[in-house]
């Protein structure tokens, strides 16, 4: 195994880390964005108020897109078991 395919199976990793990831973040930051923008509005500075939305939010979000996402993981992984008598060499 060579170094160009560890750094393509480390890269491949981080990729899908990223594709996974990415759409449970940006809900966070759109709804952490919003309720920061409501508390500048109405000057309420209550910190735990952000909390609650964002998790459910994230909730919802991981249960709309959690299937995408296991997919997406399963597919990595069968890549790197399809791959494995390579890895081996």
């Amino acid at each position: 195994m060579s170094v160009d395919s560890v750094v393509e199976i480390a890269r491949n990793a981080l990729y899908t880390i990223i594709k996974t990831s990415a759409p449970v973040l940006l809900i966070s930051l759109v709804i952490g964005l919003i309720i920061s923008i409501f508390q500048t509005v109405t000057s309420i500075q209550e910190q735990t108020l952000t909390f609650v939305p964002k998790i459910v939010c994230v909730f919802l979000g991981l249960m709309l897109l959690g299937h995408w996402m296991l997919q997406q993981l399963v597919e990595f992984t069968e890549l790197l078991w399809g791959n494995f008598a390579y890895y081996i060499r």
